[in-house]
């Protein structure tokens, strides 16, 4: 709160006491008041005057500097009103009741959002435990009767059920923790069921499933690793090259820190230029419009979901080359005590 501003916003009232203080002068002149007498009233109202402004200016300007760097300081400033004390001038008070009020309505409306929100990502998880289940139906029909089915049904009825779980994984990811199952798992395991899910995929696309040293346990929530290996290996399968001996290689490295799960493929590659974006959401980039229809929402689900695991995701690749996301598991030695 500069002086100068709060000089101009008192302008109406110095002027009016100004305006004031002439006619006083002039009354005490008309009535031939001594001298000396007028001096010393003259000196005496100004310095009441400028007291008055000033002792104004200083309890104003302590109250809202603190409002200004509290709102600056925090990152929720809509928290400010808990950090700033009381005024001892009505117009801050006033401000400061207002504030509240604005906030109290906010939160109202927040709250009702969330409900809102609650109630629709609900009804979206149900609606998708619901769906799985004919589309369950729909794959055991074919595997029951693939004499009467093209394989080309197949492939789109696994389309829809990975879109499906891509939805259902995105409603979750912003409260996944409620969800989470933190245990020592066998990675190994994981990928055998990854295999087997996407074992016509692999077939179909003359792609083989190279799997080295994957015996090895880490400190997560299977299910949704499944989920983040899962997409990393559609990604392979739907970019994969039109070549001889296409390959997805899954290994794992290991030291006393970190244990490291590395897919690479020797698909199609991704530009350098589209590289720093691939876990943006909705971002498909230059392969995602030359070689099919993407969605761009499975790199940014799976990076959303390591985070919420602890886990670090990382790729690297070279257009028309290769393509190797890693998976970087930190070792808990606290768990090892404690178990």
């Amino acid at each position: 709160m500069k002086l100068l501003e709060y000089l101009k916003d008192k302008l109406y009232e110095i002027l009016i006491f100004l305006f004031t203080y002439i006619i006083l002068l002039l009354l005490l002149f008309a009535f031939k008041s001594d001298i000396s007498l007028i001096t010393a009233f003259s000196i005496i109202i100004l310095i009441l005057f400028i007291i008055l402004l000033l002792i104004d200016y200083f309890r104003k300007r302590n109250f809202y500097r603190e409002l200004l760097n509290n709102i600056e300081a925090l990152d929720k400033s809509y928290l400010v009103l808990e950090t700033i004390s009381n005024p001892n001038f009505y117009e801050g008070k006033l401000l400061v009741q207002a504030l509240y009020d604005i906030n109290k309505s906010a939160s109202e409306n927040i709250k009702n959002y969330e409900l809102q929100t609650t109630d629709f990502k609900e009804f979206i998880e149900m609606w998708i435990h619901e769906v799985k289940v004919p589309i369950a139906s729909l794959i055991l029909m074919f595997y029951n009767h693939k004499d009467k089915f093209d394989k080309k049904i197949i492939e789109q009825i696994k389309k829809i059920e990975n879109y499906v779980e891509q939805v259902l994984y995105y409603v979750r990811k912003d409260y996944a923790s409620k969800d989470y199952l933190i245990k020592e798992v066998e990675l190994n395991k994981i990928i055998s069921n990854i295999a087997l899910r996407n074992k016509d995929s692999f077939l179909e696309n003359k792609v083989d499933l190279i799997v080295n040293n994957t015996s090895c346990l880490v400190l997560t929530d299977s299910k949704w690793l499944e989920f983040i290996l899962n997409q990393i290996i559609n990604n392979s399968l739907k970019y994969k090259r039109n070549i001889k001996n296409s390959y997805i290689k899954i290994e794992v490295s290991e030291s006393n820190k970190q244990v490291i799960l590395t897919i690479e493929d020797n698909g199609m590659g991704i530009p350098s230029s589209d590289l720093p974006k691939v876990f943006e959401k909705s971002f498909t980039g230059k392969n995602g419009r030359v070689k099919t229809k993407s969605t761009g929402m499975g790199l940014f689900i799976a990076k959303n979901l390591c985070n919420k695991l602890g886990h670090i995701i990382n790729i690297e690749s070279k257009e028309n080359s290769y393509t190797k996301v890693s998976i970087i598991f930190s070792k808990n030695n606290y768990f090892e005590v404690l178990k």
